[in-house]
């Protein structure tokens, strides 16, 4: 596991975002993957997944598959 602070990338979060700061921000710059980390620990750890697995799971929640409602 990368700490978020080491890594390279421009950290961003979904402009959708409006739930109060539980948020994850995504790492922009790294070729072939996509590191997450979790906005209220900027200098903590950063999950790192292949950048086809991240774009698997967007398309999955704009699909609604993990909707529990």
């Amino acid at each position: 596991m990368n700490r978020a602070s080491d890594l390279d990338v421009t950290w961003r979060k979904s402009r959708h975002s409006t739930n109060g700061g539980n948020c994850i921000e995504v790492g922009d710059g790294m070729p072939g993957a996509v590191p997450v980390r979790d906005s209220k620990d900027p200098h903590g750890p950063a999950l790192t997944f292949p950048a086809s697995a991240w774009r698997s799971f967007v398309v999955a929640v704009r699909a609604g598959d993990f909707d529990t409602e």
